[in-house]
């Protein structure tokens, strides 16, 4: 079974960027994230995880209106990941970042936390 790994989250300040990654277990990216549609996801304490941003097998990406023009999801197909680069962070992007198919059919990783604060 797939597993999905998250990494790169941390403590911020506002203002600041991120790089987020996520790789899949047993090198199988060919078979993942290269065929199927990609999201980044996230989920901030008592709220509903949300989808942040997307990208198509055919590198088409789209991002949340509450995302958009500072973070920016890309697939690194040499390393078998999907990263999410985010710049200009707000307080309110604190949450869980987690990465899954748009049709969430992968089990879900543990995430990477992600902390915006002075």
């Amino acid at each position: 079974q797939v597993h999905l790994v998250e990494f790169g989250g941390g403590l911020v300040q506002p203002g600041g960027s991120l790089r987020l990654s996520c790789a899949a277990s047993d090198n199988v990216f060919g078979n993942i994230f290269g065929i199927y549609d990609m999201g980044w996801y996230r989920q901030a304490p008592g709220k509903q995880r949300e989808l942040v941003a997307t990208i198509a097998p055919s590198d088409i990406t789209s991002v949340a209106d509450s995302v958009k023009g500072r973070f920016t999801i890309s697939r690194d197909k040499a390393k078998g990941m999907v990263t999410l680069q985010m710049t200009q962070v707000k307080p309110e992007d604190t949450a869980v970042y987690y990465c899954n198919t748009v049709t969430m059919s992968l089990p879900w990783g543990q995430g990477t936390q992600v902390t915006v604060s002075s």
